[in-house]
């Protein structure tokens, strides 16, 4: 099994690297020793792109996925696309429009998991809205939900990530706000993203890309809360500012 080295756990920001071919597997996937391609994975999309070669040609990556475990990142060309070579060298390019608009989003599905502080039972994040499913039985109102959410973007709180052990995720249960989901264990440790000084705002395991303070989320509105079951609400988050 090739492992992958994934960079955007560094930096986020990385939207060109270079990477070295370290396998291509029997359906054209593209496996690499190090990569800033987001892989789709807790809810957020994979990324996609082009590889650039030496000879400045060009391979269109439509996808991202993860192989065979978190650590096997494949990158899904596009139909008709060259095979590089193994230990061919390559110039990754991501689509950073779409990467920073998916990173924006998914920092404001975690402040709204502040705004709601109830169990999620599903989340999906996108370009232009994304959802999040909480286990919650009594109404809200979007208006207000919108209010609250603009004011944690507008104090322009610092994001950043921190690293935990698994026993200390055993010990602080109330880190994971998933009902049905807890965080891939085996590596040792555990990545939170926390949002505050001194992570005072929030707390919480996620291995997805985010920007680096709340102001960068920009104007976002709560668009639609669905009652989804006796004991289940759907947010749905959308950029801009809400309709009058």
């Amino acid at each position: 099994m090739s492992q992958t080295h994934p960079l955007f756990i560094e930096d986020a920001y990385l939207s060109t690297a270079e990477g070295k071919v370290t396998a291509v597997n029997d359906r054209g996937g593209i496996l690499l020793d190090q990569t800033c391609f987001y892989a789709t994975s807790g809810g957020q999309p994979g990324d996609i792109g082009f590889f650039e070669r030496e000879d400045g040609s060009k391979i269109e990556i439509a996808a991202t996925v993860n192989g065979q475990s978190k650590s096997e990142i494949v990158h899904v060309p596009s139909n008709e696309q060259a095979v590089p070579e193994i230990g061919e060298p390559l110039v990754l390019h991501i689509d950073w429009e779409r990467r920073y608009r998916l990173m924006r989003m998914h920092t404001a599905c975690h402040l709204l998991t502040v705004v709601c502080p109830f169990p999620i039972t599903g989340a999906s994040v996108g370009e232009n809205e994304s959802r999040v499913d909480f286990d919650m039985s009594e109404a809200t109102d979007k208006v207000s939900v919108t209010e609250k959410l603009m004011e944690l973007v507008n104090a322009n709180h610092p994001v950043f990530s921190n690293w935990i052990n698994e026993s200390e995720l055993e010990a602080n249960p109330g880190l994971v706000k998933s009902k049905n989901v807890r965080p891939p264990q085996g590596s040792g440790r555990i990545r939170l993203i926390c949002i505050g000084e001194d992570a005072a705002i929030d707390s919480q395991p996620c291995g997805g890309t985010h920007v680096s303070e709340t102001g960068e989320v920009g104007a976002i509105h709560i668009g639609k809360i669905e009652k989804k079951g006796r004991e289940n609400r759907r947010f749905r988050i959308r950029f801009g500012d809400m309709p009058q």
